[in-house]
C-alpha cells in the first residue's frame, strides 16, 4: 500500500489552494454545498454541517486505508468544495525494468470534486485540476491520470473534455449512483506522454480566465 499521506501534500496556485480535507473544514464545506444545489445531481455532495462531517470522516477513512487522498478547495482564500487523488497504484513491471518503483503511484484518478455555485464557471476548477495534473505527472511522473463522472452528467463530461481529457468508454455498472441507480460511468484520461500539450493547454485556459476576470 502507498502512503501518500504520510507527508501531508498542499498544492498552490494563483487562485487556488488545494490542503488536506480535515473536520475542521465541515462547517466551511456545508455553507459552500449550500449556495446552490442545482448541479449536485449526480455528486454525492454534502448536505448541512451534519452530513459534512461524515462526508469528511469517509474521507479520512479512506485515506488511512490507502485509498484516497482527499483535498478541500480554497478559492481566492475561501473553501468552495472538494477534490482528491483515489486509485493510485504502483505496478508490477518485468524484474529488471528501470520503471519500477514502490514509493509513489504509477496511475492514478483524480475525482470526488465538487464546487460551490459561486466557483462554478470560473478558473477554479481549470486551476485546481491544473494543479492535479501537474503534481502527477512532473513529481510523482505517472503513466496515466484518468477521471470519471456518470454517463448521464453531461455538464462533468464536458468540463472533463475541456481539460484535454481523452474519452476511453462507458464502464457499464460501474457503481452506486448519487441518485441510487446502478451508474455508467464514463472514463477518459491523460497519459504521460500526452501532458507536454495538456499543460501549455491548460495554461492557455487560465490565462484566458484570468483576461477576462480583469
Amino acid at each position: 500500500m502507498l502512503d501518500l499521506a504520510a507527508t501531508p501534500l498542499v498544492l498552490t496556485g494563483r487562485e487556488v489552494t488545494l490542503q488536506p480535507l480535515e473536520l475542521e473544514h465541515a462547517e466551511a464545506l456545508a455553507l459552500a454545498a449550500a449556495e446552490s444545489r442545482e448541479h449536485f445531481r449526480w455528486n454525492p455532495v454534502p448536505d448541512g454541517v451534519v452530513d459534512a462531517r461524515q462526508y469528511i470522516e469517509r474521507a479520512i477513512r479512506a485515506r488511512a486505508a490507502g485509498d484516497r487522498l482527499p483535498f478541500v478547495i480554497r478559492f481566492r482564500s475561501r473553501v468552495v468544495g472538494t477534490t482528491s487523488y483515489s486509485d493510485y497504484q504502483p505496478w508490477e513491471w518485468p524484474a529488471g525494468s528501470p520503471e519500477q518503483r514502490t514509493d509513489r503511484p504509477d496511475a492514478l484518478e483524480i475525482g470526488y470534486t465538487w464546487l460551490a455555485a459561486s466557483a462554478q464557471r470560473t478558473r477554479c476548477n481549470t486551476e485546481a485540476k491544473f494543479l492535479l495534473l501537474a503534481h502527477a505527472f512532473e513529481h510523482w511522473q505517472v503513466h496515466r491520470v484518468s477521471l470519471r463522472t456518470d454517463e448521464r452528467n453531461q455538464r462533468s463530461r464536458r468540463a472533463i473534455t475541456r481539460l484535454g481529457a481523452t474519452f476511453e468508454g462507458i464502464r457499464r455498472g460501474d457503481k452506486p449512483g448519487a441518485d441510487g441507480a446502478l451508474r455508467h460511468s464514463a472514463f477518459y484520461s491523460i497519459l504521460r506522454g500526452e501532458w507536454p500539450a495538456v499543460r501549455e493547454h491548460l495554461q492557455a485556459l487560465l490565462e484566458h480566465e484570468v483576461a477576462d476576470a480583469s
